[in-house]
């Protein structure tokens, strides 16, 4: 074999070489095409299963603002309403603002406690419970047993107190003077009114006691009244 046809059979080998190395290279560029390709459609597909999961929220998002929005509104309106709060409170105020909400902290600076966040549901709830409570208050409890015996007593005193201002008013009207006739009416009427005059005080009473006075107490009050008027009654008329 001559020079020359060794010359030209390196050739043909570095030749096979190249194209050895041509047809790796151009597979390994094709595999990595092919796999950059399916890692791009599984983010897109990634990427639209995030948005179309934004915009679910989004649109849940709007529906309990608006919610949220009509149940405070009921809410200012039944305070309106409630007995004890001012009339003039106006429209519903706005919202607070991004711009007032807290900043996150200085950088070195010490972290604050995180605070558990409520739903804006919740908070409503309570302060309608707040709201019911003001405008419902809750039922007293009636008296306690061992102060009904006390309820004839204060019937009777103030039947008593109150019979004697009516015993004073006829006895001063008697006298002849202007107007007599009018002081011995008022007299007589103080002491139609002397049996029950308890029945408000006692009413008070249990008040201040965070009780209340039921169809019972007011019987016994009465009783009291009308027994002590009675009998200063009966010793009127003996002295007349």
């Amino acid at each position: 074999m001559t020079t020359r046809d060794r010359d030209y059979q390196m050739m043909l080998t570095a030749l096979a070489d190249v194209a050895r190395r041509r047809d790796a290279e151009l597979s390994t560029t094709e595999q990595q095409y092919q796999d950059n390709a399916a890692l791009a459609a599984g983010e897109l597909a990634r990427a639209e299963g995030e948005a179309a999961a934004a915009d679910r929220w989004a649109g849940a998002a709007a529906s309990q603002v608006i919610d949220v929005d009509k149940e405070a509104e009921q809410l200012w309106q039944r305070l309106s309403q409630t007995r004890g709060v001012p009339r003039q409170l106006g429209d519903l105020p706005e919202p607070a603002a991004i711009e007032s909400l807290p900043r996150a902290q200085i950088e070195g600076a010490k972290p604050a406690p995180e605070v558990p966040r409520q739903s804006p549901r919740v908070l409503l709830a309570r302060a309608g419970d707040r709201i019911e409570v003001k405008a419902r208050p809750a039922p007293r409890r009636p008296l306690p047993r061992r102060t009904l015996p006390l309820l004839p007593v204060v019937g009777a005193l103030l039947a008593t107190a109150v019979g004697l201002v009516a015993a004073g008013l006829v006895t001063f009207g008697e006298r002849p003077f202007t107007g007599s006739a009018m002081v011995r009416l008022a007299g007589w009427l103080t002491f139609l009114l002397a049996p029950s005059a308890g029945v408000p005080v006692a009413a008070f009473l249990a008040h201040r006691r965070d009780s209340r006075l039921d169809i019972g107490g007011v019987g016994l009050t009465l009783i009291g009244g009308m027994v002590a008027a009675a009998l200063l009654s009966l010793s009127f008329a003996s002295t007349r």
